[in-house]
Parts: structure tokens; sequence; C-alpha cells
């Protein structure tokens, strides 16, 4: 092989190997979608959650160690440890990834009775930037969140436009270090 073929054939594996990598950083930083339901089966063996979104579908999540469960008894992260508060019949959101027809939990929030804590109001500030959001409850005070990656992603430039309609929101967060943390919300 003369060096001019061997430089070629360098080049092409480098390429190759070159566009592997960056299908996988890809697949990576795919996208976050959230569905809303209840959780239909727990199957610890198997490190899954069915969940019966309410527009009737269902979904098989698969737990993983980076997937964290807000608003059970304590936070849990991890497949075995996001399990453990989950149970049939919990209301939940599931942010999710998808790769084909697999469908990852990043994180699952219990809304439920048990679940994160609630607050309703107008909203009257979004910004997606700071990630923050600030609504106006009925007795008139304003309460403002800290947004969760997740829900700033969920947040569509739609919410953006929303908030300048002064929207009526549903928020489902927690308090951290003296913050409310908004996990996710939901507008009307």
């Amino acid at each position: 092989m003369n060096s001019g073929t061997s430089r070629r054939v360098l080049t092409v594996a480098v390429v190759g190997i070159s566009l592997f990598c960056f299908a996988g950083i890809l697949s990576a930083t795919e996208k976050t979608t959230s569905v809303e339901g209840h959780v239909t089966k727990v199957d610890r063996a198997a490190k899954t959650v069915m969940v019966k979104a309410y527009d009737g579908t269902e979904h098989t999540m698969h737990l993983v160690e980076r997937t964290v469960v807000h608003g059970g008894k304590e936070t849990h992260k991890g497949a075995e440890e996001a399990a453990r508060d989950l149970q049939e019949g919990s209301q939940v959101v599931v942010h999710y990834t998808k790769q084909g027809t697999d469908e990852t939990a990043e994180e699952i929030d219990q809304i439920g009775k048990d679940g994160l804590k609630t607050s309703e109001g107008t909203i009257t500030k979004f910004d997606r930037d700071a990630r923050t959001m600030t609504i106006k409850i009925a007795d008139g005070t304003e309460e403002t969140y800290r947004l969760t990656e997740h829900a700033t992603e969920d947040a569509g430039k739609e919410t953006e436009d929303t908030a300048k309609k002064s929207a009526h929101a549903i928020v489902y967060y927690s308090e951290e270090a003296g913050h409310k943390v908004a996990h996710y919300f939901k507008t009307s």
C-alpha cells in the first residue's frame, strides 16, 4: 500500500469513528417529553413502570440509574430506588426520552394526594433564560418558582405567549433550600 492510499484509509477510519461518536452524542441529548397519567404496574425486577396517560395511551417506562422520583416520601434516584414509592394508581408526570420504541424515565413526579405540593394562579411572568415563573395566587400575592430543567424543556414557546395573556396555571412543586421548585406545570 502506498502512502496516499494509507492516508485515505486512515482519513476514512477517522471520519467513520467521528460520525459514530457524534451519533452517540446526539442520542444522549435527545429531547425530553412528558406524559401525565396513572401508574398501572410497577415491575421492579424488569425495572419498568407502566403508565396509562390521560389520553388513553399506555407507556412502558424503563427505569435507569439516572431516573429520579420526586413527590413521594422522599426523593429517590436510580432504577431500584426510583420504584420504591411508586404504587399502582399513583398519579404521575413522567419526563422521558424515547429512542426507537424504548421510553426511558428521566424524572417521575408524583402529583397526586401524597405527591408534590400544588399551587394555582395566574402566570404573571415567565423567564426561560432565568428558569423562573411567577404566578399570582387567589389572595393576590405573587409566588416565584425556580423551574427544573425538565419543566423548562416542557414549556414550549406558547408558554411565554400564554404568560403575556395572564393564563391560569397549576404548579406542582417541592421546597428545596428555601426555594419553591416547579417540577411540572400546566396551563389552561
